[in-house]
């Protein structure tokens, strides 16, 4: 069983090819988890929750097992269209722009890849946004 933090390696991979592809933006270990920043902000925080301590992430448990997380910022309007449908996006208990997913066997990585890319154009100082075309491939 996973430790609250581990990220399974498949799911690192995947958003390693994703974030390696925008300008500037670094990984670096976070307080839990794993983090892609520009400058001092962060585009992408992957994480394992621990759903026994933090009562917000009981209901995305899949399989009894804490969830893998991935939050991310999106304009306001976008967070409530993608959190109305419920699973597997839910709105994160701190800021007002934060969005996050369930990732795992049903994540859409291409729908992952664009939420990266906006989350790295709403951070990114707008010179570094502007060199940003399309969302990096996820392949």
């Amino acid at each position: 069983m996973p430790s609250p933090g581990d990220v399974p390696p498949e799911i690192l991979d995947r958003l390693r090819r994703i974030c390696r592809e925008l300008p500037e933006a670094y990984e670096e270990p976070s307080w839990i988890g794993v983090r892609w920043r520009i400058r001092t902000r962060t585009v992408a925080h992957v994480y394992t929750p621990d759903a026994d301590r933090a009562a917000v992430y009981a209901s995305h448990t899949v399989d009894g097992e804490a969830p893998t997380v991935l939050t991310v910022r999106v304009p306001i309007e976008d967070l409530f269209g993608l959190t109305a449908g419920g699973f597997p996006f839910f709105r994160a208990p701190w800021g007002d722009n934060v969005l996050a997913a369930v990732l795992g066997d049903h994540t859409d990585w291409t729908e992952i890849a664009e939420l990266i890319t906006d989350s790295y154009c709403e951070m990114a100082p707008k010179f570094l946004a502007a060199r940003v075309i399309s969302p990096p491939a996820t392949g």
